[in-house]
């Protein structure tokens, strides 16, 4: 899986994502303002021929794009224009039709893929799948068309699709570091760890950033494999500003696989010491003190965790099991309790539960 964790490294290329970034207030007085604006627009109205008039098209902020639209109805840049208005106004609802309409008027690459997002965004997957087979298959050289329809597929629960054109993608360019890349993500999905670590082997070997290499690091290291320390190590090793936290992470997973737990819990530390509002690096650090049978310092930090992020089930989840391990029945079963409320198929937390409920002795680990 992508890790949570890569707060820094150079991020992938050719996204087209659009700004999400207001609030759905904002939104929900926006289509309200422009709500009123139609209805009034429409008791103007002298005769039921004239065409209905939009909330968009009524609204004084697009005076100057509605009255070119209404000069040049053919000019799909126009609507585009005012569908990227919308959306950053979080209307996305409302910038549909005019990403539709820019697509239908003109259909080509640079109207398809904020369309695309736009689909995504409102949870028309099927359509949006349809739209990018067309691209596709008008663009199938673009490597970006490809990897957008194969993202589509894959998140659509059709991952042989998916694989199928990435496959396709890569006997074109058999060291396209973003195509093995995402290759790898989806075959680590479908429990193929070892073709994808063939695949970011590549990519990180085509492309040394660090995305790659810690993605590659990450899996070497639930494998217990030693590499997975050394692509730290050199990550490490260039980052200057000393802001990277996934390194150390990583190695920490490593070091607790193979038991070195208090390796492990040096490298959780080193995670703290730079965000020490990482909630995984209390989480592992607190089962590593866990496995160690140091039930109280697993409480300390699965407290900490909960400090940090108390929406967080698994810590609730690890304070319950340490409760359980010192024979607190009461206060495991609280905890276990939590878990279950912020996520209703935590299937362990519930057993583990019913079984204290019940009176059952349970293991402690």
């Amino acid at each position: 899986m992508k890790l949570k964790h890569l707060h820094n490294g150079k991020q992938k290329q050719g996204r087209n994502d659009l700004n999400l970034c207001m609030s759905r207030c904002k939104y929900q007085c926006f289509v309200l303002i422009m709500s009123l604006l139609a209805i009034n627009a429409c008791k103007n109205k002298k005769t039921d021929a004239e065409t209905p008039v939009s909330v968009v098209e009524i609204n004084p902020a697009y005076k100057t794009l509605n009255d070119s639209i209404r000069q040049f109805p053919e000019d799909a840049s126009l609507y585009l224009r005012r569908a990227i208005r919308l959306t950053q106004e979080n209307a996305h609802e409302l910038a549909y039709d005019d990403f539709h309409k820019a697509w239908n008027l003109q259909p080509v690459l640079q109207n398809a893929l904020p369309y695309a997002a736009n689909l995504s965004i409102l949870g028309k997957h099927a359509e949006r799948i349809s739209l990018l087979e067309k691209v596709y298959h008008d663009n199938n050289a673009n490597p970006q068309a490809g990897r957008l329809l194969a993202e589509a597929y894959a998140g659509f629960g059709k991952p042989d699709q998916a694989l199928a054109i990435y496959n396709n993608m890569l006997g074109r360019d058999s060291l396209d570091p973003e195509t093995l890349y995402e290759k790898a993500i989806l075959l680590e999905q479908l429990k193929d760890t070892s073709g994808a670590i063939k695949a970011l082997q590549k990519a990180y070997f085509a492309q040394g950033v660090d995305t790659y290499g810690l993605e590659l690091a990450h899996l070497y290291a639930e494998q217990k494999n030693p590499k997975s320390i050394q692509i730290c190590d050199f990550i490490l090793k260039q980052d200057s500003a000393l802001i990277l936290i996934d390194p150390f992470f990583i190695k920490g997973i490593y070091y607790a696989n193979i038991k070195q737990y208090l390796k492990a819990i040096a490298q959780f530390d080193s995670c703290i010491s730079r965000d020490w509002k990482t909630t995984d690096a209390y989480l592992e650090k607190g089962r590593a003190f866990f496995q160690m049978g140091n039930f109280n310092a697993a409480m300390q930090t699965f407290n900490m965790a909960i400090t940090v992020s108390n929406t967080d089930p698994d810590a609730y989840f690890w304070l319950g099991r340490s409760y359980e391990a010192l024979h607190k029945k009461t206060e495991a079963i609280s905890n276990y309790r939590k878990a279950i409320s912020l996520d209703k198929d935590f299937i362990e937390a519930r057993q583990r539960m019913d079984m204290l409920e019940a009176g059952f002795a349970h293991p402690s680990h």
